[in-house]
This record gives structure tokens, C-alpha cells and sequence, in this order.
């Protein structure tokens, strides 16, 4: 019997490397795709903290048609409000953090993070995608009343005891307008909560408070403007195009104080950078459109362009100067 041995070939040490080459080639064609680098791939929620109608509404609507437009993809708004917006922020807190899940809300965030003791989340639960717009915080009253300046109602307030109303306990305008009589002008004044800003605005117009607490963005500088209210005074670093004769708190002898009302846009903590990205860019893209930047000065709100680290960095530092109010004047919520 004999056994036929073959000759066995040995490839060139080139051919080996070709081999090894082309297996790395395929192994790369077959991994997966990231999420991030196909977002978005279907429909967008935006979950609005507050009823339909109010300012994050008209905001996030206006944000959804812009993203969708730019993103292609459909981007629908839902109301859930209550808590004073807790029950929409933990539900985008508790969602997948994959970007088709957001929050628009207003600085009720920052400011819940230390007025309320039981939340379901934490700010920490959430990124900052985007700080859309800012309104500053304003006192106003009714032509008829005499203060025309925070010098005179001060005074008055020390010879007869005032009130002054908001759109509900523990909202910004009422943490703000507390904080002022309080901590800086050392006055006592009542306040008296309303459900909602137009009710708060009728009983101002109608004589029924002394002193109404709001945003200009919230209907007061559509007043102001057509002299149907009086500003006193805006919390803002500067006065505001729409109501050039308001001046400041800082004009009137407080410096350093500003207080505004904003809406931004959040995603669950964790969503990829990548997409916390292509979102930010789309939102500002919406928001620097000459038509929405018409719509948001015509009703005192300023727009607000930057990237996500900027925005976080805001965000962060509207938790720490909200709680410093909101420890100062001994508000707690449960």
C-alpha cells in the first residue's frame, strides 16, 4: 500500500494580509448602525408640562413644526399638566432616553428641584437640549393706583397693608414678588393665588389687587403697551423693548436682581449626545426664523439661542439662584 503524500502550499505572507484586511472590511460592513447616527427614524412626542394655550404651549408648537420640518419626521405635542409640572417631567425622566421622547417646560423646573419635598425625579433625571426663550418677571398694577414707581408702593404698603396676586403658590412670579417685599424691600404684603394668569390680570384690572406678579410674556405687556395696566418695575438686566418706559428693579435702587421665566426643552438623562446635538441645532434653527423671533418679542419673550453645555450651564445655575429665593422666603410644597 502506498500512501501518496501531498504537497502542502504556503500562502505568501502578502496573501495572508490581504485575507486579514478583507475579513476586517467585512466584520465592519456587518456591525451594527448606531442609533444615534440614523436619529430620528420615526415620530417625536414632546410633552408639554402645562395646559393647552399657555406660553410652553404656544412655544412647544411652534418648536414641533420647526423640528419636524428640519428633521423630516413627525413631531407631535401632548398636554399633561398638574403638580405644577411634575407629572409631565417625570414622565420624560422615566422614558428611554432615545430622543423621541421630550419635555417642554418652564422655570418651574428649576425652581420645583427645591420647593417641592416628593418628586418622582430629580433635575438630575433629565439633559438640557435647548433654553428656547426668557421672559423677566414684572410688577403690575392698575392706573388708577397711586404708586407709580417701587419707591411709592413701598411706602404706601408701610402706612397700609397691600396685597398682590399670581397665578398660583409657587409659581415664579409669586416666589419672586415674594422674595422682593420680603427679603429686599423688607414690606409685608398678602398674597393672593389665582388659578391661571387671566384670572390674576382681570382682578388687577378690575381693582381687585393692588399689585399683580407676572412675566411680560405672560399677557401683561400687551397690557402695559395699550395703558390698560402700569408697569412698576421689570426684573430684567435691562428694560424691555415692548415696554421701554418700565423700568428695572435695578434702576429703582436693587441691584443685581433679575428673576425671568423661561421654556426649555429637556430629554431623559443619558440620551446620546449625538442626538441631544441634532435636536439643539434644530430647535435653534425654529427658534432664530425671522417669523418666531417676531412672535416672541410682539408678547415680550426674548429668544434664546445656544449649545446644550451652554444650556445646562444656564439651567444649573436657575436651580441654585431659584432655590436660594425659595429658601429665603420659607416656601415649602409637599
Amino acid at each position: 500500500m502506498h500512501i501518496r503524500i501531498l504537497p502542502i502550499r504556503i500562502l505568501p505572507i502578502r496573501s495572508h494580509f490581504r485575507c486579514a484586511i478583507a475579513a476586517a472590511a467585512l466584520l465592519a460592513l456587518a456591525s451594527p448602525v448606531s442609533a444615534a447616527d440614523t436619529y430620528p427614524s420615526g415620530k417625536i412626542t414632546i410633552i408639554v408640562a402645562f395646559a393647552p394655550g399657555g406660553v410652553a404651549d404656544t412655544l412647544a408648537r411652534f418648536i414641533a413644526q420647526g423640528v419636524g420640518e428640519r428633521l423630516h419626521q413627525s413631531v407631535v405635542v401632548e398636554n399633561r399638566g398638574g403638580a405644577g409640572g411634575n407629572i409631565a417631567a417625570a414622565a420624560v425622566a422615566h422614558a428611554a432616553p432615545d430622543g423621541y421622547t421630550l419635555l417642554v417646560t418652564t422655570t418651574a423646573l428649576a425652581i420645583n428641584e427645591t420647593l417641592r419635598d416628593t418628586k418622582q425625579f430629580s433635575a438630575r433625571d433629565l439633559t438640557t437640549v435647548a433654553i428656547t426663550a426668557s421672559s423677566p418677571e414684572a410688577l403690575v398694577t392698575s392706573p388708577s393706583n397711586p404708586a407709580n414707581s417701587l419707591t411709592d408702593l413701598i411706602k404706601a404698603a408701610q402706612t397700609k397693608p397691600i396685597n398682590f396676586g399670581s397665578a398660583g403658590v409657587g409659581s415664579g412670579s409669586h416666589i419672586e414678588a415674594e422674595y422682593f417685599f420680603k427679603v429686599l424691600a423688607k414690606i409685608g404684603a398678602t398674597h393672593i393665588p389665582f388659578q391661571g394668569g387671566a384670572p390674576a390680570m382681570n382682578a388687577t384690572l378690575g381693582n381687585q389687587i393692588d399689585v399683580w406678579a407676572t412675566t411680560l410674556g405672560g399677557g401683561a405687556a400687551a397690557q402695559i403697551a395699550a395703558g390698560k395696566l402700569k408697569g412698576l418695575a421689570i426684573a430684567g438686566e435691562k428694560r424691555a423693548g415692548v415696554v421701554p418706559n418700565v423700568p428695572t428693579f435695578a434702576e429703582q435702587g436693587f441691584p443685581n436682581y433679575a428673576a425671568a421665566s423661561w421654556v426649555g426643552v429637556f430629554a431623559p438623562a443619558k440620551t446620546d449626545a449625538k442626538i441631544v446635538a441634532t435636536l439643539n441645532t434644530a430647535i435653534n434653527e425654529t427658534i432664530k426664523s425671522a417669523d418666531i423671533q417676531e412672535k416672541l418679542t410682539k408678547i415680550g419673550f426674548d429668544p434664546i439661542f445656544g449649545t446644550p453645555a451652554q444650556a445646562d450651564a444656564m439651567f444649573k445655575a436657575e436651580v441654585e439662584k431659584w432655590g436660594t429665593m425659595v429658601k429665603a422666603v420659607g416656601l415649602t410644597i409637599k
